[in-house]
């Protein structure tokens, strides 16, 4: 296990992501915002991102356990957490976080179950790292940083108080 040595923190990329956040937001005029962290990486960056854009709205948080395609395949967590959603998605405009995208497939399931609360006006992906190679096609609108791994390599968050990236 390698801890990643970058010259931005993961705070500074967190305001990064706060900052391009506003702007993408005001350019497109949205108005009635909530976020939204996948479990539990994303919600980390989703709690810090909250407070930095000052969003009325509690936060939501997603479990997306049993909307994973590869369900079967990684067996049922014995301490699965239900998802939280405090507000109606119906209509809002929906920042979902999550820590790194990497095939989509989280990203995918995710969105099968906002949809399941109800249809938002749009949902915006901010994602602190982006490591490419979807298997499916979604591609972050807010991104804190880019990452190119070797094959069967992988990068995970760790937190929640102190938040750091490390490589397996």
């Amino acid at each position: 296990m390698t801890v990643i040595k970058n010259s931005e923190t993961i705070e500074e990329m967190i305001a990064k992501m706060a900052m391009d956040l506003k702007i993408f937001l005001k350019e497109r005029e949205r108005k009635d915002i909530a976020i939204i962290g996948i479990h539990t990486g994303g919600v980390w960056i989703a709690e810090r991102l909250h407070n930095l854009l000052k969003i009325k709205e509690p936060l939501g948080e997603l479990n997306i356990a049993f909307y994973r395609d590869d369900f079967s395949r990684i067996g049922m967590h014995p301490s699965v957490e239900p998802s939280n959603l405090p507000f109606d998605v119906e209509g809002k405009h929906i920042i979902l976080v999550d820590d790194i995208l990497y095939t989509g497939r989280t990203i995918r399931a995710a969105l099968n179950e906002i949809f399941d609360y109800g249809r938002p006006a749009s949902v915006t992906l901010a994602v602190l790292v982006d490591r490419g190679e979807q298997e499916l096609p979604f591609k972050a609108d807010v991104v804190g940083t880019t990452m190119s791994l070797s094959a069967g390599e992988h990068v995970k968050l760790t937190g929640p108080k102190k938040l750091t990236l490390v490589t397996k």
